[in-house]
């Protein structure tokens, strides 16, 4: 129902915002969180996920422990867009935990996930960042909620650009908009941008720390 689904977007976006209504011992506020997670201007989007899910009269009975969370945040069924992240790799991730827990467990977790998976890129160091708050949100003991830089997240700009292109080339709706004043070239810049963001994407999952000292080699000789 909507009424399960607004709960679920709820607990997500509330669980984002913890750090900037609660203490706690890791804390970070979102500008700090946006600094870490934004390697590259423009691959500032984001795929959000929540653990654990949970329909809203079943939640008090789960209870999880820190590895099944973590396990949990990192798995595609609990992400928020519909993408799967395999087919991807993490550029940068944020994980923030709520509740009662050991720092030291959750640390050796996320060290652990990061450890055993080739979804991470290797050529950005320190690119997990973990926030902990002794408060759990309401109904739970407590909860994990996942911010992820994944170029996976080119999947869904694909179906749209493609959407698009389909309805452009048939100028399906479009006298609605040039009669309100736009431009047709508007919507084939539009759809230029769209295209080059995703292969920007596709260009960062493909890099390897030496092509990627590369890229930063040729940017420093145009800044010269």
């Amino acid at each position: 129902t909507y009424g399960d689904l607004n709960h679920l977007v709820s607990a997500t976006m509330s669980g984002v915002n913890t750090c900037l209504r609660f203490p706690g011992q890791l804390n970070a506020d979102l500008r700090k969180l946006a600094v870490n997670m934004v390697p590259f201007p423009r691959l500032h989007f984001f795929m959000p996920g929540f653990a654990p899910l949970t329909s809203r009269a079943s939640q008090q009975y789960h209870v999880l422990s820190v590895p099944e969370l973590t396990q949990q945040m990192f798995d595609e069924k609990n992400m928020m867009v519909a993408c799967d992240p395999r087919h991807g790799c993490y550029l940068t991730a944020a994980a923030i935990f709520r509740g009662r827990m050991s720092m030291k467990e959750v640390d050796e977790q996320m060290l652990k996930m990061q450890k055993n998976s080739s979804y991470f890129t290797d050529w950005i160091p320190n690119n997990v960042k973990t926030v902990v708050c002794d408060i759990p949100p309401y109904g739970l003991t407590m909860s994990a909620t996942f911010i992820g830089n994944n170029t996976a997240i080119q999947a869904p700009f694909k179906r749209t650009s493609e959407q698009f292109s389909a309805m452009f080339r048939r100028k399906a709706f479009l006298h609605w908009h040039t009669g309100e004043g736009m431009d047709e070239m508007e919507f084939t810049e539009a759809e230029s941008n769209i295209d080059d963001l995703v292969s920007e994407y596709q260009q960062y999952q493909d890099a390897t720390a030496d092509e990627q000292g590369e890229f930063e080699e040729d940017l420093v000789e145009e800044e010269v």
